[in-house]
């Protein structure tokens, strides 16, 4: 009797282990992005940027549309972190977000993004430029 108590407490000991998803192992890393949009009605982006991750610096390029009430022009410097990655790849993808904005000369920015790998970006920085926006926007980032 005591061992297959002991076999039961070592198969439920197991299935938790086996029921831990990858997320909990995920680690993070530190972005910085210099990101350059301009826009009349549709506009684009464009820039490239650095991943920190487990000591190592790997090049990122970044692009994206937006649509909606766009006008302007801007050059934005993000900095922050990354989270809920396993491997640096996990960066890389599409991040869509619905925002509003307006910078005159230069004004502070926020945001938080989240790709289809669940790897979520926290940034903040500084937008310079003149730009107006109210729209629907996609950043695609890529490994360089």
């Amino acid at each position: 009797m005591k061992i297959a108590s002991t076999f039961r407490a070592a198969l439920v000991g197991i299935a938790a282990l086996a029921g831990l998803s990858t997320s909990a192992l995920a680690d993070g890393g530190f972005v910085t992005l210099t990101i350059y949009k301009a826009g009349w009605i549709i506009g684009g982006s464009g820039g490239s940027g650095v991943l920190n991750f487990r000591g190592r610096a790997y090049g990122l390029s970044t692009g994206g549309l937006d649509y909606g009430l766009v006008f302007g022009g801007s050059k934005t410097v993000l900095r922050g972190r990354v989270s809920n990655i396993n491997r640096p790849s996990d960066v890389a993808g599409v991040y869509g977000a619905a925002g509003a904005g307006l910078a005159v000369g230069r004004g502070a920015r926020a945001i938080v993004l989240t790709n289809q790998k669940g790897a979520v970006l926290e940034l903040t920085g500084t937008q310079v430029g003149l730009m107006a926006n109210a729209d629907l926007s996609g950043l695609a980032i890529t490994m360089r």
